[in-house]
């Protein structure tokens, strides 16, 4: 990166920048939501996300990375936003791959990646129109190049992206009448993701009241999103016009404007949301624990009413449930490499890893896999299928899976002195000390972590920190 576009990130995402006004603003999640299906449809983005991303299969997660990435690209320290903009591109390097149609995509993509900002930038000024905030002149020139040094921190220059506003109004309007597609992954946004999103951590020990819930928040929020996309985009890819999903769309931002605009500001801080949906998310406080409290108590009630579902074993689970829940990352039915990649970016997210130890990761999660291909992949398709790992995961011989189990101890126990300890512990899991883990001890050994890792992941035990992280 020139020294001029340093600069110009600098000043970007100092303290009057929207962009950082915008990442901690709940109502932004529309304007996200909105971009996610526009990037979707984009023939690299769509193909990439469904081979290779976790987002159907672990939203919640997705969300939480999203935003804590987002928070450290924007960091006022540019040391952070640097730091976090190489490990972005280390990711992305990693993804490659070739669609149904046999052409080629590429996580680096300079023109792709220039697509996911335009389209956060038009999504973001869509948002502020429709929730009655209309910027004016100088107001959409500060948030474009704000954009722009955003793309500039991350692919090391903004040239994909046009020098000026009217440019890239006729810029965007060609990408959408020429270069979008009715991508699979358009398909799964709208309308499996939607209606068949897993229950957030707050409410998967409630399944009753997430189900009433989803029943008829999932067709709303994509009958919002459908209604808020352009009209262009939504005759080329045969979206629905939905009776009354107009007037649904305009009241529910206008809505979040009027609450952003007067409600305090516990209410609308998206660290607060994501801590009422994720207790496991640092950062939540306030008058929205006191919702998530009332939340229990309605659960709880709905349980006195309802039939209970069948016992679970609390220290196992079946292989073919274990599977789906653990192995089978993203969600394709399948256990194949971008699965074991999907564990390994959570990971190295989670741990803020640097290079090296990024790289010991993956290295470990590759011989993982090799082991597995040799042991389970019976038909030599490259890929592992539930009755391929049902018949035989539990009697491996685990050479790989142990490799994996030291990296991660490796990493987790920052101070270098063999023992993981409960801060340590609690930055990887998000989660205090359990007893199911450590026995009641201060520390937790190397062996003591392997052992348990091991358990898992061979899905012989069950762990509540484990679930946590990769569940």
């Amino acid at each position: 990166m020139s020294q001029s576009t340093a600069e110009q990130a600098v000043d970007a995402f100092g303290p009057d920048s929207m962009l950082r006004r915008l990442v901690n603003d709940a109502r932004w999640g529309l304007a996200v939501t909105r971009a996610t299906v526009l990037e979707a449809a984009h023939p690299q983005i769509g193909a990439a996300l469904i081979e290779n991303s976790s987002f159907v299969t672990h939203p919640w997660r997705r969300l939480r990375n999203t935003l804590v990435s987002m928070q450290r690209v924007l960091d006022p320290d540019q040391h952070v936003r640097t730091r976090e903009a190489t490990r972005l591109n280390r990711l992305h390097a990693r993804i490659s791959g070739t669609d149904p149609q046999g052409r080629h995509y590429d996580g680096t993509d300079a023109g792709a990646r220039a697509w996911v900002v335009a389209t956060l930038f038009e999504s973001t000024v869509t948002m502020y129109r429709l929730s009655g905030e209309s910027l004016d002149r100088p107001a959409l020139e500060q948030l474009y190049a704000e954009f722009h040094a955003f793309l500039a921190l991350i692919e090391g220059d903004s040239d994909q992206l046009p020098a000026t506003l009217r440019e890239f109004w006729a810029y965007y309007d060609d990408m959408i009448t020429h270069s979008l597609e009715s991508t699979e992954a358009v398909r799964v946004i709208l309308y499996r993701l939607f209606a068949n999103v897993p229950a957030p951590p707050l409410l998967r020990n409630h399944p009753a009241v997430w189900a009433a819930g989803r029943s008829v928040a999932g067709p709303v929020a994509a009958a919002i999103t459908i209604a808020s996309l352009p009209e262009p985009f939504c005759r080329r890819v045969a979206l629905p016009d939905l009776p009354g999903a107009r007037a649904l769309m305009h009241g529910a931002y206008l809505t979040a404007g009027f609450a952003s605009r007067v409600l305090p500001d516990g209410w609308v801080d998206v660290n607060s949301l994501v801590s009422l949906l994720d207790p496991s998310h640092t950062g939540g406080s306030g008058p929205w624990q006191t919702v998530r409290r009332k939340a229990g108590q309605a659960a709880a009630l709905v349980r006195l009413v309802t039939p209970a579902p069948d016992d679970v074993s609390p220290t196992t689970r079946s292989a073919d449930r274990f599977f789906t829940e653990v192995l089978d990352q993203t969600g394709d039915g399948y256990l194949t490499w971008p699965d074991l990649a999907a564990m390994a970016r959570e990971l190295a997210t989670r741990l803020d890893l640097d290079e090296q130890d990024e790289e010991r990761l993956y290295d470990a999660y590759v011989a993982w896999w090799r082991e597995l291909q040799t042991n389970l992949d019976a038909d030599g398709d490259g890929r592992v299928t539930r009755q391929e790992y049902a018949a035989t995961a539990v009697s491996l011989p685990g050479a790989g899976l142990i490799k994996v189990a030291d990296v991660l101890f490796d990493v987790t126990d920052g101070d270098d002195d063999q023992a993981i300890d409960a801060q340590e512990f609690q930055s990887l899991f998000r989660t205090a000390f359990r007893r199911d883990l450590t026995g009641g001890a201060d520390t937790y050994s190397r062996s003591a972590f392997v052992r348990q890792f091991l358990s898992f992941m061979s899905g012989q035990q069950h762990s509540v920190a484990y679930d946590s992280l990769l569940s």
